[in-house]
């Protein structure tokens, strides 16, 4: 089992991205035993499902902090440590 960095947690969300991650960039948000892949660029759906609340919210934080996400993204496809990025208040 690999383990995902962890970078940012919200609202009983949890927002991760592997070191070596394939196209097209995206994170993995999970809540309430649902995990899903979601685009960096567009934030839709790439795989899994959330509960629409919880979607409405990771595209918000997501918004916010897409050039963060940008970052940690060219980060991991070179391995190096990720930083950790606010939640939403």
């Amino acid at each position: 089992m690999t383990v995902m960095p962890r970078i940012s947690s919200f609202y009983g969300i949890v927002i991760t991205m592997h070191w070596r991650e394939h196209p097209p960039p995206h994170f993995h948000a999970i809540y309430g035993g649902e995990s899903a892949q979601i685009s960096i660029d567009t934030l839709e759906l790439i795989n899994g499902s959330l509960p629409p609340r919880a979607l409405r919210l990771i595209r918000d934080w997501g918004e916010e902090h897409r050039l963060e996400l940008e970052d940690n993204w060219e980060r991991a496809r070179a391995q190096k440590a990720l930083e950790p990025i606010e939640p939403l208040p």
